[in-house]
């Protein structure tokens, strides 16, 4: 699925600059799931959000200890399952739990460049799945890449890489910055909005 010159880019990155990133992208997806929960009352969206509230806490707060196996345990409860649903919703809405699975993942090993680089794959697909829908057909890398959705949440994902390259060391204000500007703008990846 489209490979991209950032995830090459993204080992230069220290692991709270992945966390970051990644954090980002999850936040971004976060419409997707409570646009879905509110059309189905499949679930509490307030459970996710309380989740990724908790990493953004870690990368902020210094010493602030999270359960991350408890938040884990705590989302596998609150995925869908596609068959049970006739609701195109559940596919954005079962991405966006990969990717927050994948941020917890890499909050427990610390492996972050390998989840990083899942996410940032699970956002664009996520991506590329609405466009083949609409578009009633499959889709090669080579299709897929010139289309402006794609185009768009690459450069989404390239801004908050080099937001985060700039920095020498753990910037609280730069991540507060972020988490605060994807909250207000509140638009995910396939464009949709939250309603406050």
């Amino acid at each position: 699925m489209l490979r991209n010159p950032l995830h090459l880019r993204l080992e230069k990155l220290a692991s709270w600059q992945h966390l970051t990133f990644m954090a980002s992208l999850c936040e971004r997806m976060y419409p997707n799931y409570r646009m879905f929960c509110q059309q189905t009352a499949f679930a509490d969206p307030a459970i996710y959000r309380r989740i990724i509230d908790l990493v953004w806490e870690t990368l902020v707060v210094k010493d602030a200890k999270v359960n991350f196996d408890s938040q884990l345990e705590k989302l596998e409860v609150v995925i869908p399952v596609a068959e049970e649903y006739d609701l195109y919703g559940v596919y954005p809405a079962i991405d966006a739990c990969i990717a927050l699975g994948e941020l917890l993942h890499a909050c427990l090993s610390g492996d972050t460049l390998e989840h990083a680089i899942t996410i940032s794959e699970t956002s664009i697909r996520t991506v590329a799945m609405l466009e083949m829908t609409q578009a009633g057909e499959e889709m090669n890398d080579e299709q897929l890449k010139v289309l402006p959705a794609i185009e768009q949440e690459w450069d989404i994902q390239w801004e908050i890489y080099r937001l985060l390259v700039a920095c020498e060391e753990r910037d609280l204000e730069l991540i507060k910055g972020l988490r605060a500007d994807l909250r207000e703008a509140a638009v995910s990846n396939i464009g949709i909005t939250l309603m406050p």
